[in-house]
């Protein structure tokens, strides 16, 4: 996770410099992979929301596809930066939640049973 961080970072400082924002950084942890790459099964997984030149992104690109860590990525262009928290994460959150809501009751039956 630090090396996915740091290379997170790596990219912010990258895009910054560039004239870009980053909007927002999410990294979505260890991973199993859809097929291996480079015989690998896992991968880390970050996103990045980025308002940035196209010169910057080129360089983004570049470094990518320099770094020997880095297996896949995928630029994609939109319209609008969705700054709200992907489904990935929101689901963990709302998941997260319930847990934290089951524990207090189940901790409350427990000292009634007793």
């Amino acid at each position: 996770p630090q090396q996915a961080e740091a290379l997170n970072d790596q990219l912010k400082h990258l895009i910054e410099e560039g004239g870009g924002n980053v909007a927002k950084i999410e990294y979505w942890g260890l991973r199993n992979l859809t097929y291996r790459i480079k015989k690998n099964r896992k991968g880390h997984y970050s996103l990045l929301a980025i308002d940035a030149p196209a010169p910057a992104v080129k360089e983004m690109e570049r470094q990518l596809s320099i770094n020997e860590d880095v297996l896949r990525w995928l630029t994609v262009r939109v319209e609008e930066l969705d700054l709200e928290l992907s489904p990935l994460l929101a689901r963990r959150e709302r998941e997260r939640e319930r847990e934290r809501e089951r524990t207090p009751r189940e901790d409350a039956a427990a000292e009634a049973a007793d």
